[in-house]
């Protein structure tokens, strides 16, 4: 498994998503930079507010503050275009279409994402319910990855993977991280934040503390 998956270059980099006293009403104001290649990492347990931080950056839900990616203040963009290049990907990902190839418009993309996540071709072209809940999380990860996004907001992206599919994703991850992107991932695991990031945070009844810089 990859460790510290952050480029060192990306210590002395400009922000790429920038956060100032972004909050909710159960959300303690969080303020934090991203730089590209740069990923860092929130933990805690259920409930303690780690999604809640991950809607607000994605603008899923009502909230304050302001966020810019790039330089770019998110209120100045309309919420799609903000969400195409800051996605949100959701421990359950939602299925709109019973059959999993509808959801993959570039299909040769996306078999090549899959095939480094362990993913057989035949997935694509099964039933959503036809797939375990550990390939449903990795289908949605492959979802979020075509997206191309600049940043990536990760929810649980392993919880319900074994070690070995655990590390194909934390390799992918690190491929993702060389292209100048950047992931915000909310983990359960201390040891999974050790290895992917520089960074770390504890959220604990909607207030975030640094662990480590």
């Amino acid at each position: 498994m990859p460790s510290r998956a952050r480029p060192e270059s990306a210590v002395d980099a400009p922000p790429l998503l920038r956060l100032r006293g972004i909050y909710s009403e159960r959300l303690a104001p969080v303020s934090l930079d991203l730089a590209a290649g740069e990923c860092a990492a929130v933990v805690g347990a259920s409930g303690s507010g780690k999604s809640l931080l991950l809607r607000q950056i994605a603008d899923l839900d009502p909230g304050h503050g302001e966020a810019e990616l790039n330089g770019r203040r998110r209120s100045s963009m309309r919420g799609f275009e903000w969400r195409r290049q800051v996605v949100y990907c959701q421990a359950e990902a939602g299925w709109w279409d019973d059959h999993v190839s509808a959801h993959y418009p570039n299909r040769q993309a996306a078999l090549d994402i899959m095939g480094r996540l362990g993913l057989a071709e035949t997935k694509l072209d099964a039933l959503v319910h036809e797939l375990s809940t550990g390939e449903r999380q990795r289908m949605g990860l492959v979802r979020a990855l075509l997206q191309t996004p600049r940043v990536l907001l990760l929810d649980e992206p392993t919880a319900a993977l074994d070690q070995a599919a655990t590390g194909l994703v934390e390799h992918e991850l690190a491929r993702f991280l060389r292209t100048g992107a950047a992931v915000l991932l909310v983990t359960h695991s201390a040891e999974q934040a050790g290895r992917l990031a520089r960074r770390s945070w504890r959220m604990d009844h909607g207030h975030m503390e640094p662990l480590w810089t």
